[in-house]
C-alpha cells in the first residue's frame, strides 16, 4: 500500500488534488443523471413509436429548404432487457416526483454546506457525503422494487448528500489554488459534463445486457472506489498534507499569503454572516451565479424542447448531440482558465478588471446567442450550434461567477459559494414555470420567443449588474485573527494590576489585519 502510494507522490501534491476533484464531479453527475436514462427502461412506453409533426414544414417550404410537407420525425423506444427484468407501470406524475427529488435536497443543503466544510474540513465532508450517495446508489433498485416513494426518498437523501460536494470543494480550492493556478483548479470543477457523457453512453449497454439494476450498481461501486483514492491522496491543505514535498508546500503557503488561514491547527471560526450578506460585492457576485444558473438550466432544459417541439427534431434522441453543449462547456472552460493563468502570471491588469471583462464572455455572448435561437426558423443545425456555442461560451464563468468568492474572501470561500449557488439552483424550479407559461397556447416561434428573451435579459442583466458593483477585491471580514493572539489578549485582561502592565498588553496583543486592496 505505501509503495502504490509513493508512485502517487511523484506527481505534485496539488496536481493530485485537482485531478481528484475533477474526478469529484465526474462521479458526482454520474450518480445525479443516471436517473434521467435509467427511468425510461424502469417505465418502458407502451407506445412504440411517436410520429411528430412541425409548423417548420410549412416555413421551411416557403423559402425552399429543407423539409417538405410530409416530413415527420419518428422517435422509437424500443428498450431491450434480459427477460424477467422488473418494470413499473407509475405515472407521469410520480415520475416527475422520482426525477425532482434529487434537486429538493440538493438546493437545501446547498446553503449550508460551505460552512459546513469550513468547519469540519473539506476532505472528510467531500468522503462522507460521496460515500452515502454512492452506497444509496446501489440500494436505489431495493428501494424501486419496494415502492416509488422509497425510490423517492432514497433519490432526496442523495440530493441533500450532494449539495454539500461543490461548496467544500471550492473551500479546498481556497487552500490548495495558488493565484496563478487557480483558473485550472476551478476548472476542473466542470468535470460533471465527462460524467453526464460516460453516464448516457454506458447506461444504455449496460441496461441491455444485464437490466436496468447495473445503471445503478456500476457507477454506485465506481463511486465507493474513488472515495477510497480520495481518502489516500486529499487533504484539507498543504500543511496538513503528510507527504507533500517542502519545496512544494513553500511555494503554495508563498503563493496564497496571508489570505488564507493555513496553520496545522485552523482557526474553525463561524463566517461572519453579517458582513457576508450585507456586502455589496457579495450580492453582485450572487447575482452573477444567478444569472449564469439560468442560462444553464434553460438552455439544459428549454432549448433542447424548442429544437423538438418547434422544429420537429428530437435533440436528446442522438448521444452526441444531446452531449455537444456540456462538452463544448468543458473544453472552453480549460481554454478559458488557462488564459486566465496566463493574465495573473503577466500580472496586467488587475483582478477586479479581469473578472468584469470576462463576463462579456461568460454572460453577454451566451445571451445574444439565445437572442439569435428565437429567431433562427427551421434550421435545426444552426440552432444546435447556438446552443453548443452558448453553454460553451459560458465555460468562462471559472473566471467570473465560479472564482470571484475566492477573490472575495478565500477563508470562507465555501460558505460564500454555497450561497450563492443554493440560490442560483432555485433557477432550476422557475425556468419550467417561465417556458409553461409562454408556451400554453402553442410551441410555435411567436411563443418561444419571449422565453429566449427571458433568459438572455438574465444573463446580460446579471453580468450588467455585475460590471457595476462587482470587485476582485478581497473583502476586510475574510481576515481571521489569530487564535493565540486572541487567548493572549483575554489571559492579559484578566491578570491585569497596574497601569504599566496595561499598557504593555495593550500594545502586545494589538491585532493588526491588514486592509487588503
Amino acid at each position: 500500500m505505501k509503495l502504490h502510494i509513493k508512485l502517487f507522490d511523484v506527481i505534485p501534491a496539488r496536481f493530485n488534488v485537482a485531478l481528484m476533484m475533477f474526478f469529484a464531479c465526474w462521479v458526482n453527475y454520474m450518480l445525479r443523471v443516471n436517473m434521467s436514462v435509467n427511468i425510461i427502461a424502469m417505465v418502458p412506453d407502451d407506445h412504440k413509436a411517436t410520429s411528430v409533426k412541425s409548423e417548420c414544414k410549412a416555413i421551411v417550404n416557403d423559402d425552399g429548404l429543407l423539409y417538405n410537407d410530409t416530413t415527420a420525425v419518428v422517435t422509437r423506444r424500443d428498450i431491450r432487457q434480459p427477460e424477467g427484468t422488473v418494470t413499473f407501470n407509475w405515472t407521469a406524475q410520480e415520475q416527475a416526483y422520482v426525477l425532482s427529488s434529487y434537486f429538493w435536497g440538493y438546493a437545501i443543503t446547498c446553503l449550508f454546506s460551505g460552512t459546513a466544510a469550513e468547519l469540519w474540513g473539506p476532505r472528510k465532508v467531500v468522503f462522507f457525503t460521496m460515500l452515502l450517495s454512492a452506497v444509496l446508489t446501489i440500494l436505489t433498485p431495493q428501494a424501486a422494487r419496494l415502492h416509488y416513494v422509497m425510490l423517492v426518498v432514497v433519490r432526496l437523501v442523495i440530493g441533500l448528500a450532494a449539495g454539500f460536494l461543490f461548496p467544500a470543494l471550492h473551500a479546498l480550492v481556497a487552500h490548495w489554488a495558488p493565484p496563478a493556478e487557480k483558473g485550472k483548479f476551478v476548472s476542473a470543477l466542470l468535470g460533471g459534463a465527462i460524467g453526464t457523457v460516460v453516464t448516457w453512453s454506458l447506461s444504455g449497454p449496460l441496461i441491455e445486457t444485464f437490466g436496468w439494476g447495473a445503471a445503478f450498481y456500476v457507477p454506485g461501486a465506481i463511486g465507493v472506489v474513488w472515495c477510497a483514492i480520495w481518502w489516500v491522496l486529499v487533504y484539507d491543505s498543504p500543511v496538513k498534507h503528510p507527504r507533500i514535498s517542502a519545496e512544494e508546500k513553500a511555494y503554495i503557503l508563498e503563493a496564497i499569503g496571508d489570505k488564507v488561514q493555513q496553520g496545522s491547527k485552523d482557526t474553525k471560526v463561524v463566517p461572519p454572516f453579517k458582513s457576508i450578506l450585507t456586502s455589496l460585492p457579495f450580492l453582485a457576485m450572487v447575482i452573477l451565479h444567478y444569472g449564469s444558473n439560468w442560462g444553464l438550466y434553460f438552455v439544459m432544459t428549454a432549448a433542447p424542447k424548442f429544437v423538438s417541439s418547434a422544429l420537429g427534431f428530437n435533440l436528446t434522441s442522438t448521444g452526441t448531440l444531446s452531449s455537444l453543449p456540456y462538452l463544448a462547456r468543458m473544453i472552453f472552460s480549460l481554454i478559458f482558465g488557462a488564459i486566465g493563468d496566463r493574465i495573473v502570471k503577466q500580472n496586467v491588469v488587475s483582478t477586479t478588471f479581469m473578472r468584469k471583462f470576462f463576463c462579456l464572455f461568460s454572460h453577454i455572448v451566451p445571451g445574444l446567442l439565445l437572442i439569435g435561437l428565437g429567431f433562427t426558423g427551421c434550421a435545426p443545425i444552426l440552432s444546435v450550434a447556438l446552443i453548443t456555442f452558448s453553454m460553451g461560451s459560458n465555460g468562462a464563468a471559472t473566471l467570473t461567477n465560479l472564482v470571484n468568492h475566492q477573490d472575495l474572501a478565500p477563508n470562507y470561500a465555501g460558505t460564500l459559494y454555497g450561497i450563492a449557488n443554493g440560490i442560483g439552483n432555485t433557477a432550476g424550479f422557475v425556468t419550467p414555470l417561465v417556458t409553461a407559461y409562454f408556451t400554453k397556447d402553442g410551441n410555435g416561434f411567436a411563443e418561444w420567443r419571449p422565453v429566449f428573451m427571458t433568459g438572455a435579459s438574465l444573463y446580460i442583466a446579471s453580468a450588467m449588474y455585475f460590471i457595476l458593483f462587482g470587485t476582485g477585491v478581497t473583502q476586510k471580514w475574510n481576515y481571521i485573527a489569530p487564535v493565540e493572539v486572541e487567548e493572549d489578549k483575554r489571559a492579559n485582561d484578566n491578570n491585569t494590576t497596574t497601569t504599566a502592565t496595561t499598557t504593555t498588553t495593550t500594545t502586545d496583543t494589538t491585532i493588526n489585519i491588514p486592509n487588503k486592496t
